[in-house]
């Protein structure tokens, strides 16, 4: 038997590693449990990784029983799904949905090794605006989970653009092998429609002066292809602010700039819409549905939906509020505080 050769990390300058593709922990999160847990208990979400928002109030309301089926419309890191798997004890079937090639191929790996084979854990590569085509292989659903959010192995990833924080391309798109990303969106729409994505998107107040900015940069010949080169801009555009307050306003305004993008480019608006509408179809009688937004206008979505389809009487029930990630757990993962959970019940 030939004997595996241990295979020694790259070697990087300096005591700790800078650069993402070096940083080994970030890229194995589960392999160092003492690391992630004391990440975690400091308030912070361990670079690589995802940590699954409101799970105790997701299991409450779904109420899983073993023997029934079910679909995570967002796989993410697959913390969700994992949780749910654990309610089915080997009995019944979930299916995951996710559109990221890089990370869904990972998440799937990691379920398998857990435990779970294509028996009782059914992955597609797909869109859950599609989930009518999932029911049509599947059948009828007991309970769905969609959170809305984009996952923290995206946002940590410089390559993958998500962040103003990180140096990167500016791709920003879930799945990048397909579409435009955002630096060629911004090269084949106009000002006037930067601006006007930026205030539908992201509320941004100052929508109109970085518009401006980043097409006057851009009519001069220079690049708009990195996330640092658009932050510059927003800067740029913002340079007339008093000084004690520019510093946040250039953050928030850069956060709000890259929501906006992210959305455009992966049409999640209408992603959610065609999602909304054939939800009730995918759903058995007395079914569940859990949705966590965390952006103002795709709440409105979600409440929108809900409670006319309650009028009509095809939800037999509605969440009567949204309802709120716990001050303990906001504390110990801050990226879960803009997070609106709602649920319904099919009549």
């Amino acid at each position: 038997m030939e004997e595996t050769k241990h295979k020694r990390r790259a070697h990087y300058s300096g005591k700790y590693p800078r650069k993402f593709e070096e940083k080994y922990k970030e890229h194995d999160p589960e392999k160092y449990g003492e690391t992630v847990n004391r990440v975690i208990e400091k308030g912070s979400t361990p670079a690589g990784m995802h940590i699954p928002i409101m799970v105790k109030e997701i299991l409450d309301f779904l109420q899983i029983r073993p023997g029934q089926q079910g679909l995570d419309c967002t796989l993410g890191y697959g913390g969700h799904s994992r949780k749910m798997l654990e309610q089915l004890s080997g009995e019944g079937c979930l299916y995951g949905l996710d559109v990221d090639p890089i990370e869904s191929e990972k998440t799937v790996e990691r379920l398998r090794n857990a435990g779970y084979p294509e028996s009782i854990f059914r992955f597609r590569r797909i869109n859950f605006a599609e989930i009518d085509k999932v029911a049509d292989e599947a059948g009828l659903f007991d309970f769905v989970l969609a959170d809305l959010g984009v996952s923290s192995m995206q946002l940590d990833d410089p390559g993958r653009g998500f962040s103003y924080k990180n140096e990167g391309p500016l791709d920003l798109r879930l799945d990048p092998t397909r579409g435009l990303s955002a630096a060629e969106t911004l090269h084949n729409i106009s000002e006037e429609e930067f601006a006007g994505m930026m205030i539908e998107n992201s509320d941004e107040p100052y929508a109109e002066e970085i518009a401006r900015k980043v097409f006057s940069l851009m009519a001069k010949g220079e690049a708009m292809d990195t996330t640092s080169a658009l932050c510059d801009a927003v800067a740029a555009a913002l340079v007339r602010l008093p000084k004690d307050e520019r510093e946040e306003a250039v953050k928030k305004s850069c956060a709000r700039v890259f929501q906006a993008l992210r959305i455009d480019v992966n049409n999640e608006f209408e992603v959610l819409y065609a999602f909304l509408e054939k939800l009730p179809v995918v759903l058995k009688s007395g079914g569940r549905v859990a949705i966590l937004a965390f952006h103002s206008g795709e709440d409105r979505m979600v409440k929108r939906s809900f409670r006319e389809l309650a009028r009509a009487g095809v939800y037999a029930e509605v969440s009567p509020d949204v309802i709120r990630p716990s001050a303990e757990e906001c504390r110990k993962n801050p990226r879960s505080r803009s997070t609106k959970m709602r649920w319904a019940v099919r009549a």
